[in-house]
């Protein structure tokens, strides 16, 4: 059984409708990238997901219940979700802010138990903040901010990891780093992690599934493989994409492009490298 299954939602902010009648499944214990151009819908499909935004109409299910009829503080105990941008209130040190993971597993305003503090060391551990976790979350790179909201999602000890854009406004090399971290926490954990990205090359080298939306609407969902064509990208994007396969994953990514409405696609492979 899929761990996330979105049935026919509706969705839209104020009078404007972004999502109407979206449906899709959620594969369980891989990456999912939700891509596409601005203000197609992905992040309000993510939000949706996260039940962060009101839906309309449909369903979204988890575990094959509706999540209109579970309490809050159960799903956050199966699904954590890192918002666009977090912020976290000054004074905070980097075990402070990991602690807040646990706040689904305690009743009241009780103090940490062994197994919170041991899921805090953990998620503290994981992704290499060991050494640094006194330090005020003011005085850290964005790189490793990311990575303390991160650990702090996986204090929860959820299986599910929700993302909305964990790269943006990092370095090319941090953006790796995030990555990386959410590769192994995927293979090492088994952890499902759905994620938006803008960076295709990104999203193709480190998914499993892809979901590429337009204007509010599926145009295609699979395996790299599958999302990745000139034809497609064309389709969601308006691009002649030049594609090649990545030395890394062997999926296919994107060399170059230029602007198109309708064009033949040029297609590299590695073989002609």
């Amino acid at each position: 059984m899929p761990v996330l299954t979105v049935d026919d939602i509706e969705v839209g902010y104020a009078n404007n409708t972004i999502i109407d009648g979206l449906s899709v499944t959620i594969p369980e214990k891989k990456i999912t990238t939700i891509l596409g151009p601005n203000g197609c819908g992905k992040s309000t499909l993510l939000k949706s997901v996260a039940r962060v935004l009101k839906i309309e109409r449909g369903a979204v299910l988890l575990d094959g219940q509706s999540m209109k009829k579970l309490p809050t503080k159960e799903i956050a105990k199966k699904m954590a979700i890192l918002p666009q941008s977090a912020e976290a209130p000054s004074g905070l040190t980097i075990f402070d802010l990991v602690s807040y993971g646990r706040f689904p597993h305690q009743r009241g305003f009780g103090s940490l138990k062994k197994e919170d503090l041991q899921a805090i060391h953990w998620a503290i551990d994981v992704t290499g903040l060991s050494e640094l976790k006194e330090r005020p979350i003011e005085a850290l790179s964005g790189g490793q901010r990311q990575r303390v909201w991160i650990a702090m999602a996986l204090a929860q000890d959820t299986e599910i990891l929700i993302l909305d854009e964990p790269t943006t406004y990092l370095d090319m090399a941090h953006q790796l780093d995030i990555l990386l971290l959410l590769k192994k926490l995927n293979e090492e954990e088994g952890k499902t992690i759905v994620m938006v990205l803008h960076d295709l090359n990104h999203a193709s080298r480190f998914s499993h599934y892809m979901i590429a939306m337009k204007d509010g609407a599926i145009v295609t969902e699979g395996a790299p493989e599958t999302v990745m064509t000139c034809g497609n990208l064309q389709q969601v994007f308006n691009i002649q994409a030049t594609l090649a396969a990545c030395p890394f994953s062997q999926n296919p990514i994107c060399l170059s492009y230029q602007l198109t409405k309708e064009t033949e696609c040029l297609q590299q492979t590695a073989a002609h490298s």
